[in-house]
């Protein structure tokens, strides 16, 4: 991997942290989400008729992956609203990689090296720490995310590397994926909506900015890298999720959790030098 991947990569991992920190940050969790995606979905529409259509091998893995991704927004605004992000972002960031990792293997006939598994190693004796600092129930929800994270993934890994375009790829999955929330919410939620909205609106587009750039730069990575890899690094967003936590949300990170989140970029890097 080339230094201008792995630093492009590291940057995508910074934008992936302070999206979802916007989001918790919001009073609505839910409405925030969808001025994320809503964003997204505008800035997709106004620059794909620049670009090139994906090429239509790519078109299910498009469709499977807007579902995925619909359900993946609204499962973050409800983990965020019933724990801290120093416990969910690491929990169902840093599984993900595991997933990716095994199941890369067998889809994408990319086998790893044995620090590549000594890395992965690292990152689940970092899960089961993290897991231990808190209560089974609590777990439940972002260990469900990380599952949908890693299906996405490979989806799009797929997807990308058929479309013939990453870029034009991942606008069209945000211009798909971030229209049925708000859409939803001009109905179901309508005052409520345009209220959040007028106070609102910066915050959505930067995050909606911030989640597209940090996924575009992703799949196009992983059009050059093993997506295992690629998946790995971009995790590296956890130690900016905590910082983020610690300095801007004033959540309480505990020493267990510092160590947890330590032993799981350790093995992210791992993965990344394999």
């Amino acid at each position: 991997m080339s230094l201008g991947i792995f630093c492009a990569v590291l940057f995508a991992a910074l934008l992936h942290a302070s999206w979802n920190a916007i989001v918790k940050l919001g009073g609505d969790k839910l409405l925030t989400t969808l001025l994320v995606t809503g964003w997204a979905a505008v800035l997709s529409a106004i620059a794909l008729p620049w670009l090139p259509t994906p090429a239509t091998d790519s078109w299910p893995w498009l469709a499977a992956s807007a579902l995925l991704q619909t359900g993946y927004y609204l499962l973050v605004a409800r983990a965020y609203q019933h724990a801290d992000m120093s416990l969910s972002y690491p929990l169902m960031r840093g599984c993900a990689p595991l997933l990716v990792a095994v199941a890369g293997t067998c889809l994408f006939d990319e086998h790893l090296s044995a620090s590549a598994w000594a890395g992965i190693a690292l990152i689940s004796g970092g899960i089961l720490c993290m897991a231990g600092s808190s209560r089974p129930g609590k777990l439940r929800l972002p260990l469900a995310i990380a599952v949908v994270i890693a299906t996405y993934t490979l989806v799009d890994a797929q997807g990308a590397r058929l479309s013939g375009n990453a870029l034009s790829y991942t606008l069209w999955l945000f211009l798909l994926s971030g229209l049925p929330l708000p859409l939803w919410a001009l109905f179901a939620r309508r005052q409520q909506l345009r209220h959040y909205l007028h106070g609102n609106w910066q915050r959505g587009l930067v995050g909606g900015v911030g989640t597209t750039a940090s996924y575009a730069i992703a799949l196009w990575a992983m059009t050059l890298a093993p997506v295992a890899v690629i998946a790995a690094l971009r995790e590296t967003s956890i130690l900016f999720a905590l910082l983020i936590s610690a300095l801007l949300l004033k959540e309480q990170v505990s020493r267990r959790r510092l160590l947890a989140a330590g032993l799981i970029v350790a093995g992210v890097m791992l993965l990344r030098l394999a």
